[in-house]
């Protein structure tokens, strides 16, 4: 997600206002509020674009539909899509070319699922529950691969990849190894959480996927958990004196919002901050090309 603001932040040195972004690049109003002020457009239809004209794909990914839109009107493309998305499409478009049926294990209507289903030009069906998945009408049975949407609940991807397995023996799939390992760290870091405080506050859109999965994991591990836009959110009704109280931010959240928030807490009483340790996150990918280029052109 990081990444895909990097790269919008870059487009606008290089090329200049204005810059059309295909879908919210990230899921967080605060980000998107402050691109547009700096002359990003956002936009859901690929016809309003006018021909010729930067565009940036978001961090979820796009169809080969879209791609096709994208040549026919002949915009400049940047790919900002994250590469642990792409990687999801190649695994789908080998598996559709292997003779098998692509699952898509994720939320049906996400620009991301949306852009993996666009990608593969077989059979794909999208599940997003063990019931789902009981009533999935196949071809065959013994020729059924899955991928994930890689911003899931762990424990809900678990539960829906054994139920595939309980239904189709043979079938292929990369376990969970497509889930985002920035969703994963945070999945955990709310689980270890948990078990040290009363109420956890997750700072994120209400439409950010992996925003929403980590109040679901707060709740799931037994504490009242709140998804919070912003300071502004916060209830004092939510703590009693003495309360221990959590924080975590979706992998999009800008710092400043946390910063807010702690800041916002510290004004209700909060006079003792911890921060935990986590896992480091040093993996990095490399700008799309045709920003490189353009920069060595320069």
């Amino acid at each position: 997600m990081v990444r895909a603001v990097e790269i919008v932040e870059h487009a606008l040195v290089l090329y200049g206002a204005p810059i059309y972004v295909l879908h919210q690049i990230v899921h967080n109003q605060q980000v998107i509020h402050d691109l547009e002020e700096r002359g990003v457009i956002f936009t859901e239809d690929m016809k309003s674009i006018p021909p010729g004209t930067v565009t940036v794909l978001s961090a979820h990914g796009v169809s080969d539909a879209v791609m096709e839109a994208a040549r026919t009107q002949d915009l400049e493309i940047i790919d900002a899509t994250c590469p642990l998305v792409t990687k999801v499409h190649i695994q789908a478009q080998r598996y559709s070319k292997e003779g098998y049926e692509v699952v898509i294990i994720g939320h049906r209507g996400h620009v991301e699922v949306e852009g993996t289903y666009g990608r593969v030009r077989g059979t794909v069906h999208v599940v997003g529950s063990v019931e789902d998945v009981q009533a999935l009408v196949v071809y065959n049975p013994n020729r059924v691969a899955y991928v994930t949407q890689t911003t899931l609940s762990l424990d809900d991807t678990r539960s829906i990849v054994q139920a595939l397995k309980n239904r189709f023996p043979d079938v292929h799939g990369p376990e969970l190894s497509d889930i985002c390992y920035a969703t994963q760290n945070r999945q955990n870091a709310v689980r270890n959480l948990a078990t040290k405080v009363d109420v956890i506050l997750v700072v994120g859109a209400r439409n950010s996927s992996n925003s929403s999965r980590l109040q679901e994991v707060g709740k799931m591990s037994g504490v009242d958990a709140y998804l919070i836009q912003d300071a502004d959110e916060i209830s004092p009704n939510w703590f009693v004196n003495g309360s221990r109280i959590g924080i975590t931010a979706g992998a999009s959240t800008p710092e400043v919002l946390v910063q807010g928030v702690l800041d916002r807490l510290r004004k209700l009483g909060v006079n003792s901050i911890h921060e935990m340790e986590g896992v480091t996150e040093d993996i990095t990918f490399k700008l799309p090309t045709t920003l490189l280029r353009h920069q060595e052109s320069l």
